[in-house]
């Protein structure tokens, strides 16, 4: 009896210690715990709740087609939409900056001191052949993702911050962390698909093929033709169709994705009624191209509608890893020699505006002189800053006088003779060795050569030789991969809420990590440390001070030459489609359109 006492009083210390530990269980998770949706809403008001189902809508793609199934590999070609095989964990609230409410997972308890997560599944979830999800689904995806060799190096570095994973019971799973600073992990871990492991003891993992595979998603694959189309069908059993995040989601019975060769072929091919939705990304094709008996009848639709999200930084990207382009007096000279404003006048028929920042169109950007909290970050750093940092507001080059490009190119040349570099026999080369300054831009759109060809003719003028290389999207994503380019036109999305996909972006440890995101090869310890203390920002203030300064000493370094940005979108779409009234912050979510009756 007194042995029973003795063990009831422990069992009851320990239970009670835990429950000091742990926070109560929640239905949502917010970055700074402001959750705008209460444990009983409905639905999110960016959808319509009682949008019909059914209909069978057609999407285009540009691209040469796929080669794969399986998203989470470093290798092949994945198709698109594959999004919808899989549920997460939890699902993102379109409406807030960075919001997670449980989907797989029922409830969700953080830690108090935030080195730990555990999920707890809902015990409705299921895979699409009726497998229950478990939590050694939960386990399995997690190892698969972060050791497989395969695997794309995103996740390992997206998750670097687990320590442990604890299966409790069936339906209870553990996340434990290397300490509690990072404040967003417990909602990245909450973004992860979860993959039926039962299946993958059977099929190989790291195989990129086009095997079909089992999801437990809204959507399962009904048949595919690589290099024309995949269609998904509704899973009409769907287990998490009436959970509130999925209400007004998901309408269609059947979606189709084509694929085209290039975006002049895909727009006819919609005004022809081809297909149904297309965001619009060619400034000259929403000004004139949008002509023709379906769109004068009404029949096609075009919207333009504004986003509250970052835009981030698109632009021409350096590849420092080449010799040409390690000194930043080389990669600010050529800037100069991109004419932006002729470019918008006569290219763009003035829709776009000059990118300077690589948090553009959101608080976080960084304008004017750093403010006292800036300088608190960067202060520790001042020898190894450009000292424009502390006195001077970046912005790229403009040109006055569109087309008159004179001056600009005179500041290239004093920054490349700063550098090194001289003229000789009308070719720009490196007096300690001679070396020509030549470079390749590689391209995987056609439509980019026009807006390309007029830098090169710029550089021309001050003997610089750079030419275009134009490769399908298959050998333009292994050349990516593998960083085997001089320069390309790329992206570098971001977020309102940046954290632990800056270390992919910028971390030293990334640079030479082949699929990593550091396409630049940027190492500097300046900027390791800053992308470090952007994941473990306590609060949303410290977060906007610490990516300001990120942004700062990004934009010296002059690791882009920015290109330009609209803060909306344009969508062009036939008539029997329909969307809510509402927007997301991101200005569109295709799963919350419907098919009128």
């Amino acid at each position: 009896m007194r042995f029973f006492c003795r063990t009831l009083l422990t069992l009851l210390a320990w239970v009670f210690s835990f429950s000091l530990a742990q926070a109560a269980p929640t239905h949502g998770l917010a970055v700074y715990g402001d959750l705008k949706y209460p444990e009983d809403f409905t639905h999110f008001d960016y959808v319509n709740p009682d949008a019909p189902k059914g209909g069978h809508v057609r999407l285009g793609t540009v691209g040469d087609g796929f080669d794969s199934l399986n998203p989470f590999l470093v290798k092949g070609v994945a198709a698109e939409g594959l999004d919808w095989l899989y549920d997460s964990l939890t699902k993102h609230s379109g409406d807030e900056p960075f919001s997670e409410y449980g989907l797989i997972a029922q409830k969700i308890e953080v830690a108090e001191d935030r080195t730990s997560v555990t999920f707890h599944l809902n015990p409705q979830a299921r895979f699409q052949d009726g497998h229950p999800i478990t939590a050694e689904d939960v386990a399995f995806t997690f190892e698969m993702l972060t050791t497989h060799e395969r695997a794309n190096p995103f996740y390992r570095a997206y998750y670097r911050d687990v320590k442990d994973v604890k299966i409790i019971d069936e339906r209870t799973i553990r996340f434990e962390f290397q300490d509690g600073k990072n404040r967003e992990l417990p909602l990245i871990l909450g973004q992860m698909k979860v993959l039926p492991k039962h299946y993958f003891e059977k099929h190989d993992f790291g195989k990129a093929d086009l095997t079909i595979p089992v999801g437990s998603g809204p959507y399962r694959i009904e048949k595919l033709s690589p290099g024309q189309d995949i269609t998904y069908t509704r899973v009409k059993d769907y287990w998490a169709k009436d959970l509130p995040v999925n209400r007004g989601f998901y309408n269609f019975d059947r979606i189709t994705i084509k694929y085209f060769k290039d975006s002049t072929v895909a727009l006819e091919a919609l005004k022809s009624g081809d297909y149904d939705f297309r965001q619009e990304n060619v400034s000259k094709f929403w000004a004139t191209a949008y002509i023709g008996p379906a769109v004068e009848r009404g029949d096609i639709i075009k919207e333009e509608v504004r986003h509250g999200m970052s835009v981030g930084m698109q632009g021409f990207l350096f590849n420092t890893r080449r010799p040409m382009f390690d000194d930043p007096h080389v990669r600010e000279a050529l800037a100069y020699a991109f004419d932006f404003e002729w470019t918008n006048q006569n290219l763009f028929y003035n829709q776009y505006s000059r990118t300077r920042s690589y948090f553009q169109n959101s608080e976080l950007a960084a304008t004017g002189t750093p403010g006292e909290a800036e300088r608190a970050l960067l202060e520790p750093f001042r020898g190894q800053l450009d000292p424009r940092v502390w006195t001077t507001e970046y912005n790229p080059p403009s040109n006055p006088t569109p087309g008159n490009i004179r001056q600009n190119l005179k500041k290239a040349v004093v920054l490349l003779k700063k550098a090194g570099w001289g003229m000789k026999n009308g070719v720009l080369t490196r007096k300690k060795d001679g070396t020509p300054l030549q470079f390749e831009i590689l391209l995987v759109s056609k439509d980019f050569e026009r807006i390309v060809q007029p830098f090169i003719q710029n550089l021309s003028k001050i003997g610089v030789k750079a030419t275009i290389r134009l490769v399908d999207s298959t050998q333009y994503i292994n050349r990516i991969r593998s960083y085997d380019f001089d320069m390309f036109v790329g992206t570098i999305p971001q977020s309102l809420s940046p954290g632990n996909e800056q270390m992919e972006y910028w971390h030293s440890t990334r640079a030479d990590q082949p699929g990593s995101r550091n396409y630049t090869g940027v190492r500097s310890p300046v900027i390791d440390a800053l992308v470090e203390r952007v994941a473990q920002a306590p609060d949303r203030q410290s977060l906007v001070n610490t990516v300001r300064a990120l942004d700062r000493v990004l934009q010296w370094q002059f690791l882009v030459i920015p290109q330009w940005h609209i803060p909306y979108l344009r969508l062009a779409y036939w008539k029997q489609l329909a969307h809510p009234d509402k927007a997301p912050l991101s200005g569109l979510d295709f799963d919350t359109w419907w098919m009128k009756p």
